[in-house]
């Protein structure tokens, strides 16, 4: 990756990234927002199916921050309603781009539009995304509906 941005310039640096995730090792300082759009990118291109990258990244994020000490509670760690609401975004931007192109084309191209982890705040007042009810399961939105298919509430 060659700047705050994470552009990468061959598969193998999604790969290496992809690994570590998977096996905890990537050093926390590495598991940013670019980082978790890049890892949910891959699922989706790879995974057998929608709902199957939805589990793999619920699971593999819960095993990172758990082999990783960060514990989930009401103020921190893992967080269902923001891991669907950036899940449903990849899987829109995938929707539009095509799965025809290289992974590293979609990564940048995913990174270039999402990199402002603001978005979710256009549909949900700080009170009710932060409740501890959208940390641990889906919650709608207060301020402006968005469409997340029935796979993510799984």
């Amino acid at each position: 990756m060659s700047n705050k941005l994470a552009i990468y310039r061959s598969p193998y640096e999604i790969d290496t990234l992809l690994h570590a995730f998977q096996e905890c090792s990537l050093p926390r300082s590495q598991w940013t927002h670019e980082a978790h759009l890049t890892v949910a990118l891959w699922y989706f291109l790879f995974g057998e199916s929608d709902s199957e990258a939805i589990d793999a990244i619920r699971n593999g994020i819960k095993r990172y921050n758990s082999a990783n000490g960060i514990e989930s509670t009401p103020n921190s760690g893992y967080h269902e309603t923001l891991t669907l609401f950036w899940a449903q975004t990849v899987r829109e931007y995938l929707a539009d781009e095509g799965r025809n192109r290289s992974i590293v084309h979609l990564a940048n191209g995913l990174i270039a539009e999402y990199a402002d982890r603001t978005l979710p705040w256009n549909h949900y007042t700080r009170e009710h995304l932060m409740s501890s009810e959208a940390r641990n399961n889906w919650v709608e939105p207060d301020l402006r509906a968005i469409e997340i298919p029935e796979f993510s509430l799984k």
